[in-house]
């Protein structure tokens, strides 16, 4: 490794990126190493903070020597039109080559930083190899970059609640899984890059998905992540549950899987609905007829008034409760991603300000909101 490891500061190298600790306890999930004026800078990331180190150039080569060295698996490095890779097996093993590239990496100055996502290219995320999303190496492809933002945006909605949580174990209920691309991303943020514990499960209708998913957390050893057959309406949770994810469950789906939070008290829900069929199909109002009469504009008002009724519920039933932009994965189309979160207490005033809110807009239209007859009848 230290002849590589020479090979690669001899090669003019300007930016370097070390992950994947080999130990969990490593405080610095990733290291990256800039080329300034006089010198490297070191940036080490832990989940909360980034500390800084000056290197002279002399000296680059002993701090990789100490850094890297059996302690993490992957290096990306670049020069003049070139990445080095060097990647390290669990047995010690190195593979090193090096690539031409069509656009080099460019040296970072002051005002040329990108965004640090949770997420970080150059690591070695199997699931979003498998979704096509990260090559083989760690490299973002470059067609896939939109969905690669979309993700990390989803991980940031949760990652502003949970990293104060201080909790070190969660048990999460995901709805309505599907092909389980987040569900796996979401596992893999929380055990390898939180260090946090968690029991997942994610339920959806179609047997030969769940046969599936359960075949892929196989491989990529997520142990604690099972995925089960069943009906979000009546599930019943074999652990007393810390979070409820739903993406996507559709119609009405999404309003059990709310209900099912609510009943058992979930800390977090994280719902992004879907298909909002229900009051479209009632919406009769008595002075608006305005917002009726276009097809598009009645689609919309009613997907927007559901999710409404949604979050004032969510408020009634002690969460503090935000609707959100998020940019679907599978459409174009912006979404909205509903986060809410359990109070301690709710004055009595934010609940029945919450419920009037809501009955004055069923009254005007006429709906009937399944999730406010779970609730209320």
């Amino acid at each position: 490794m230290q002849k590589v490891l020479q090979k690669i500061v001899d090669s003019n190298v300007f930016k370097i990126i070390i992950s994947n600790p080999t130990e969990k306890s490593n405080p610095f999930r990733k290291i990256v190493i800039e080329k300034k004026t006089n010198g490297f800078q070191s940036s080490k990331y832990t989940e909360k903070q980034v500390f800084h180190d000056n290197i002279s150039h002399d000296a680059l080569f002993d701090y990789l020597n100490d850094t890297v060295l059996l302690k993490y698996k992957q290096i990306n490095a670049w020069s003049d039109g070139i990445e080095h890779i060097l990647l390290v097996s669990k047995k010690g093993v190195c593979n090193y080559k090096a690539k031409k590239v069509e656009t080099a990496v460019a040296a970072t100055t002051d005002n040329n930083r990108r965004k640090n996502y949770i997420l970080e290219e150059g690591s070695v995320i199997a699931p979003l190899v498998d979704m096509g999303i990260f090559s083989p190496d760690g490299r973002i492809i470059k067609a896939m970059y939109s969905k690669y933002k979309q993700i990390n945006r989803f991980l940031e909605i949760i990652d502003d609640e949970i990293s104060c949580s201080g909790k070190k174990e969660f048990n999460i209920i995901d709805f309505g899984c599907g092909k389980s691309y987040l569900t796996f991303i979401l596992y893999h943020y929380f055990t390898n890059i939180a260090n946090i514990k968690v029991n997942m499960i994610g339920l959806d209708l179609k047997k030969d998905v769940i046969m599936k998913c359960n075949e892929a957390a196989k491989k990529y050893g997520y142990t604690d992540l099972r995925f089960e057959l069943g009906d979000i309406n009546g599930y019943k949770a074999p652990f007393e549950v810390d979070m409820v994810i739903s993406l996507h469950a559709c119609d009405t789906a999404t309003d059990y899987a709310l209900y099912n939070a609510i009943n058992w008290n979930a800390k977090y829900i994280f719902s992004v609905p879907c298909c909002q069929h229900e009051l479209n199909e009632q919406i009769n109002p008595e002075k608006l007829t305005i917002l009726s009469r276009y097809g598009i504009v009645k689609e919309r008002f009613c997907a927007l008034a559901t999710d409404a009724i949604r979050g004032n519920l969510l408020e009634y039933c002690g969460y503090k409760t935000q609707l959100l932009e998020f940019v679907d994965l599978d459409h174009t189309p912006k979404n909205i991603l509903i986060r809410a979160v359990k109070r301690q207490t709710t004055p009595k005033q934010t609940k029945e300000s919450a419920l009037n809110e809501i009955n004055a807009l069923i009254k005007e239209f006429s709906f009937s909101p399944t999730l406010y007859k779970l609730i209320l009848k």
